[in-house]
C-alpha cells in the first residue's frame, strides 16, 4: 500500500482522509494551515488518528521560491504520494514533484475548462448545466495536469448558488474520485489523460469587483451573478449608499412591475427585487453586520416596500 503525505484541511480534507486510513493506507503525515478560529477538522481527525500533522500556510516565498524548512518537512515523511485534497496554499516544485509518484489534486470542475480557484463560481456565473469533479496529476500550472479520475453528470439547478453545488453535489462525488484516483495509481492501473487546451478556459478570483450587481443587465444574469457569489464573496447591490450583499436568492418568472431596483415587497420568506425581466427573491441578507433573515435586516434598517436599491 501507498505511503502518502496528505494536504488539505476543512471536512473535505477530513473525510478524504477518514477514507483513505480506512482503506489501509499509510498516512505519512497531514499538512495542514494553522487554526485561525475553530479547530480545523482536517488536523484535528490526524491527530485522533495519532498522525503527524505539519501545521503551515504557506510553503513559498512571495517571491515564489521554497521554503526550505518547508521542503525539509515534507522530505522527512517518506512519501510516495502527495494527496492534495482542498488546498489553496501553493506548492513549490520541491515539494510537489519529490515523492516518486508525484502529486495529485481535487478540483470542483470538469476541466480543462474552469481552471482557477474560483471554479464553483464560475460555473454558475456562465450558466454552465453539467459540473463534475476532476482529479489531476500536479504539473507547473494551473490546474493543468493530466487527469486520472474525472466524473460528470452533475447537474446545475436553477436554484443552486456556488454553495450548495459544491456542498450537496460535488463534495461526496469528489471525495470518491480522490479515494478512486488514489487506487488506481496504487494498483498501477492510472492512465492520465493529457488536458485538451483547446477546451481550456482559466478565470480569476471572485471578488467585489465581480460582485457588483448592475441593474441594467438582464434579471437572468443578475440571478447567476448572486448565486455564483453566495457564500461569498455575496453579490451586493447599495442602500443607502452602502453594499447590501444578497444569499439564498432565486429568480421568478415574469416581469416586475416596477423599475429596476425596487423593493416590491418583503414577507417572512424573502426581499423581492425588481429586475429587467424578472422578480429575484432573497432570503437572506448582509449590510455591514452578520447575514440575517431578510424580514430582521428591513426591520433593523428601516428597509420598505416602494425603496429603491442602487447598483453597485
Amino acid at each position: 500500500m501507498l505511503r502518502l503525505a496528505l494536504f488539505g484541511q476543512a471536512a473535505f480534507g477530513k473525510d478524504c482522509l477518514d477514507r483513505l486510513h480506512s482503506a489501509g493506507y499509510e498516512i505519512a503525515g497531514v499538512l495542514a494551515p494553522p487554526d485561525t478560529g475553530r479547530p480545523d477538522p482536517l488536523a484535528a481527525r490526524a491527530e485522533e488518528l495519532g498522525l503527524r500533522v505539519l501545521r503551515r500556510r504557506f510553503f513559498r516565498t512571495k517571491e515564489g521560491k521554497a521554503i526550505p524548512a518547508a521542503v525539509s518537512e515534507h522530505a522527512q515523511l517518506g512519501a510516495d504520494l502527495n494527496v492534495l485534497a482542498f488546498v489553496t496554499a501553493l506548492l513549490p516544485r520541491e515539494i510537489t514533484e519529490a515523492p516518486r509518484l508525484g502529486s495529485i489534486c481535487f478540483h470542483p470542475s470538469l476541466l480543462p475548462a474552469y481552471r482557477g480557484g474560483s471554479a464553483l463560481a464560475w460555473q454558475i456565473i456562465l450558466g454552465e448545466r453539467e459540473s463534475g469533479v476532476s482529479v489531476f496529476r500536479v504539473d507547473e500550472g494551473t490546474d493543468t495536469g493530466p487527469i486520472v479520475v474525472q466524473k460528470r453528470g452533475v447537474a446545475i439547478e436553477p436554484r443552486d448558488s456556488a454553495g450548495t453545488l459544491y456542498f450537496q453535489k460535488l463534495y461526496p462525488l469528489g471525495v470518491e474520485a480522490v479515494v478512486e484516483a488514489v487506487r488506481l495509481i496504487d494498483e498501477g492501473r492510472a492512465r492520465p489523460q493529457v488536458q485538451d487546451e483547446a477546451r481550456a478556459s482559466f478565470q480569476g478570483l471572485v471578488d467585489d469587483a465581480t460582485a457588483r450587481i448592475d441593474l441594467e443587465r438582464p434579471a437572468l444574469e443578475i440571478d447567476r451573478l448572486v448565486r455564483g457569489c453566495d457564500p461569498n464573496p455575496g453579490a451586493f447591490l447599495r442602500f443607502r449608499g452602502a453594499p447590501l450583499r444578497l444569499f439564498d436568492a432565486w429568480l421568478e418568472p415574469g416581469a416586475a412591475s416596477a423599475a429596476p431596483g425596487t423593493v416590491l415587497s418583503i414577507d417572512g420568506e424573502a426581499l423581492r427585487i425588481g429586475l429587467r425581466g424578472g422578480v429575484l427573491r432573497a432570503a437572506r441578507l448582509r449590510g455591514e453586520g452578520a447575514k440575517e433573515s431578510a424580514k430582521a435586516f428591513a426591520e433593523r434598517a428601516g428597509l420598505r416596500a416602494g425603496d429603491r436599491l442602487e447598483s453597485a
